[in-house]
């Protein structure tokens, strides 16, 4: 497992995982937002060639991470889920029936569109809009946030990348933490995903996710940008 650092907000104490996900210890709650469950059937159903590999990783990451910090519930902030239902799902389904006692709680996100029936039986509780817990809230798309919040909102969907650049004028992007002055924006939990640059204001904290090494035996690693 992939070493998390300290990042606190409103006293609270958050660790984040270069697995992109946030452990909230005082409500022992995983937070992870854009994981797109059923991406890669969603595509192989359309003619393109991906591998279902890179969902089962996606499972087999959540599970250690379940593994590793015992929560007791899970906040996706939106895009659980990629389309329709697939094969795929078929195996999440299976997946949940081996966490009985785990929460999972989904704030609706555009790419969720599952019947209600399917949730239920999957035991996922939705919430359709922002979700409120303590100091803080949650919602998909922090655009949709328009009413002043005395919470501090965490959001996704946007997948948030930053750029680093190089003395030889080379540049690389890395998916990436980005904690502002009242709401956060997680990056894409799935690594089926691509990025996109997020503006960077005055006061606000990133933290950039770099990739494991090649080499065997080494993880990736998560670093505050100044």
């Amino acid at each position: 497992m992939q070493l998390a650092i300290s990042h606190r907000i409103r006293d609270q104490q958050l660790w984040l995982s270069p697995d992109r996900c946030i452990f909230w210890e005082e409500e022992r709650a995983l937070i992870l937002s854009d994981l797109h469950f059923g991406k890669t059937g969603h595509f192989r159903k359309s003619g393109i060639a991906i591998p279902q590999s890179l969902y089962q990783e996606d499972l087999h990451r959540l599970l250690s991470l379940i593994q590793y910090f015992q929560p007791r519930q899970l906040l996706v902030v939106g895009d659980l889920f990629h389309s329709r239902e697939n094969k795929e799902l078929d195996l999440f389904r299976r997946w949940r029936n081996d966490f009985p006692d785990l929460a999972i709680r989904l704030i609706k996100g555009n790419h969720d569109i599952l019947h209600d029936e399917w949730y239920r039986a999957s035991e996922i509780e939705v919430t359709p809009e922002r979700l409120a817990i303590g100091p803080f809230s949650f919602i998909h798309d922090i655009a949709d946030c328009e009413e002043p919040s005395e919470t501090y909102c965490f959001s996704g969907h946007i997948h948030p990348g930053i750029t680093l650049s190089g003395p030889g004028k080379q540049h690389l992007r890395f998916p990436c933490f980005y904690f502002g002055e009242d709401h956060a924006v997680l990056p894409a939990f799935s690594r089926f995903t691509g990025t996109a640059s997020i503006n960077v204001l005055p006061g606000s904290n990133v933290f950039a996710i770099l990739p494991p090494s090649p080499r065997k035996g080494e993880f990736g690693s998560i670093f505050q940008m100044q």
